[in-house]
This record gives C-alpha cells, sequence and structure tokens, in this order.
C-alpha cells in the first residue's frame, strides 16, 4: 500500500529522486512539508498551500492534537483530513520532540512519557501502544513511532542509554500497530525514528534496529537540536551508506535552505521545519537573492518584485516596498503574504533540486544555489 520508489539519482552525490504513494496521493521528493501544528498552516488558506504553493503533504502534531482539540472531536469528525478539510497526504510526529522541550515538566521512563500539558497543567502520559492510537484517531498517511529526542549536547552515556529507551519503545510501537487498523478507510504507516545524538557508531546501531521496523520510510531524528551544523551533515553521511536505497529518508524539523540543499546531497528526501512561517510573521524572507528582513527602511521604496525570480503569485503581485508598509504598520496581512512567500520558496526550492538532480547537474547547482540563499541582502 505504501511504496516508495527511487526515480533518478545524481552522480556527483547522493542526491536523488523519488516517489512515495500514500492513498490520498504520490509524494514527489525530494520534497518540503508545511507545518500544520493544530490542524492549520498558519495564517495560510489550503487553497493556496495547494494552487500556489503547491504542498504535497503536510504535518499534524500528535502532541498538540491530542490535548487540543482531543481525540473525541477527532475521531466524531472522522479523522484529521476531514476535520481540516484536507484531501492530500498528512504526517504525524509522535510527540516526541514536543515532550523533550518539555524538560521541567515530565518524567521519561521505560513505561512511556509522563507530562503535564502546556495548556492547563494536566497530567498525562505517553506510551508507544497509547501513541499508535492516538495516531490511529487523527488518522495521518504517515504516523512517526514514539522515541526520546535525545539533546544534541548530550553525552555518551546518556546518548546510549536513550537510544535503548527508543529501542524498546519502537518494539512495542511496531507490535501494536501490526495489532490495530486503520479507522478511516485509507491506509496508514509509520516511519521507525533513527536516534544516537552525534556518535556515529550508535547512529548505524540505531538504523539496523529501526530498519527492522520500516516499511516505506524511516525519519532521522534528533539533529538540529544544538549541535553544530557540520556535525548534523556529518551525521548524515554515515546514515547513507547503511539506509536502503528504497526507503523514503525524512530528516526532522530541518531547517533553513542551505540545510535542506545539503541535507538532499546527502540523501535526504523530506523535511519539515516552522523556520518559513515563524520566520516570515517576523519579517524575514527567504528568497533567490538572500535573505532579506522586511523591516529595514532600506526597502521603503523599493518597488521590486518581492522575488523576481520566485513562483508564488505574491512573488509577482507585490513589491518589496509594499511589504515593508505592511509590517511596519501592523498589518496582519503581512504575516500573511510573507508566510506564504516563504512557503512558496521553499517548495520551489525542492522542486528545483529535484529538476536539476534528473537533468544530472544537481551538485553545480547546489553550490551556487546555496551561496545565493544565505547572503543578506
Amino acid at each position: 500500500m505504501f511504496k516508495f520508489v527511487l526515480t533518478a539519482k545524481d552522480k556527483a552525490s547522493s542526491a536523488r529522486t523519488g516517489v512515495l504513494s500514500t492513498d490520498h496521493g504520490e509524494i514527489r521528493t525530494p520534497i518540503f512539508m508545511p507545518v500544520g501544528t493544530v490542524g492549520s498552516v498558519k495564517g495560510v488558506w489550503h487553497r493556496d498551500l495547494k494552487e500556489d504553493i503547491k504542498a504535497e503533504i503536510i504535518l499534524g502534531n500528535t502532541y498538540h492534537l491530542y490535548l487540543r482539540p482531543g481525540l473525541d472531536i477527532l475521531r466524531q469528525a472522522g479523522g484529521l483530513h476531514r476535520f481540516e478539510n484536507w484531501d492530500l497526504p498528512i504526517l504525524t510526529d509522535s510527540g516526541g520532540f514536543q515532550v523533550f522541550s518539555l524538560s521541567k515538566i515530565r518524567k521519561i521512563t521505560p513505561e512511556g512519557c509522563r507530562f503535564q500539558s502546556h495548556i492547563d497543567g494536566s497530567r498525562h502520559l505517553f506510551t508507544p501502544e497509547n501513541n499508535v492510537d492516538t495516531q490511529r484517531i487523527i488518522g495521518a498517511d504517515i504516523m512517526m513511532a514514539l522515541d526520546e529526542c535525545c539533546p544534541g549536547d548530550a553525552d555518551r552515556q546518556y546518548a546510549a542509554r536513550s537510544l535503548k529507551l527508543t529501542q524498546g519503545w519502537l518494539e512495542r510501537y511496531a507490535k501494536h500497530f501490526k495489532e490495530t487498523e486503520p479507522l478511516y478507510g485509507h491506509a496508514q504507516t509509520y516511519f521507525p525514528i533513527i536516534q544516537g545524538c552525534t556518535y556515529p557508531d550508535l547512529r548505524v546501531e540505531a538504523a539496523e534496529h529501526a530498519l527492522q521496523f520500516s516499511e516505506a520510510g524511516i525519519a532521522i531524528g534528533g539533529l538540529a537540536v544544538g549541535e553544530p551544523t557540520e556535525v548534523m551533515y556529518e551525521m548524515l553521511e554515515v546514515l547513507d551508506p547503511v539506509i536502503p536505497q528504497d526507503r523514503a529518508r525524512y530528516l526532522m524539523g530541518v531547517g533553513t535552505p542551505a540545510n535542506i540543499l545539503e541535507g538532499i546531497a546527502r540523501g535526504v528526501d523530506m523535511f519539515d521545519c516552522v523556520m518559513p512561517t515563524r520566520n516570515g510573521r517576523n519579517g524575514m524572507l527567504f528568497t533567490w537573492d538572500g535573505i532579506m528582513n522586511m523591516r529595514n527602511a532600506k526597502w521603503a521604496d523599493d518597488f521590486t518584485e518581492i522575488d523576481p525570480q520566485g513562483t508564488s503569485f505574491a512573488d509577482h503581485a507585490y513589491t518589496r516596498a509594499y511589504l515593508h508598509h505592511l509590517f511596519v504598520a501592523g498589518e496582519m496581512f503581512a504575516a500573511m503574504l510573507a508566510s506564504e512567500h516563504n512557503l512558496a520558496f521553499y517548495l520551489d526550492v525542492v522542486r528545483q533540486a529535484r529538476a536539476h538532480i534528473e537533468a544530472g547537474d544537481f551538485t553545480a547547482w547546489k553550490e551556487q544555489a546555496v551561496r545565493k540563499v544565505t547572503q543578506r541582502l
């Protein structure tokens, strides 16, 4: 039911293109997945996600959806697809990263993770088993196995202990997944998550264990959580030859346009990050010319299109001067417009990467693209 098919490979790097099939549609990789934490991509119409941004899959967050609106409402609605009126694929994380970020109000044991709600302080427990049940009720096409997200600066002893915990949870998660069924008439799969911090041998051990439970894809977690960027790239290089070519590879929570391009070069297929919308709401735009802070006075009389090389309608319908004015005036349309632009840009990055991989000149193009997208204007 779920299948990842490799369609092209770059000769000078590990970059590749592929197609991941789900009941809600095909996902062409490399792909960027907009983050819809609580059932919406903040400030962006679903119509625009499809027509202008050209998103092929979006994310939901298990932790947040579990707390609000809650599982009863989601079940009554017929799952997240119907609840938010989205008919393309959805991926849900396990909530492990959110639990990681709640370090002061959570306790992790072999049983699972006890935590307090950030909303009302109520106490809850995530186990591998009820995490499967929760994601069944949400109804995502692709679910993430429950894991502990190890800090990027953890010592080896902590990282090894954390990995053993994640491996034990994965075995229980896989068993319960097999014992349960989808609720809404479409197939579901799950990706195991590779942990192991910044220790190459632990990463390899984690991958070899996780691959026993992988159907069509596998996730790489615990990166971009405090370790240097070059170490993240090193871990991807360690994992590249270990993961079979017929599995989609999802690098969780990453990152900048340059991170994505470098990840693609190291064999990664799927990415997500809140940066396009979060930074956009604060006035930061990513473009093919570089990074712009739209609050800066230098844009006040710049009537150039937002991104002359871009593909979103917003790039050509509005000027930098106009967007600067909206931010200075505190107009909510500024955040909406900037978020849509950034998401369209991220999707254009992976779309162009696919084209250059297929054309056979990805590596040379990537080197030029990284230099352009990282400069500050």
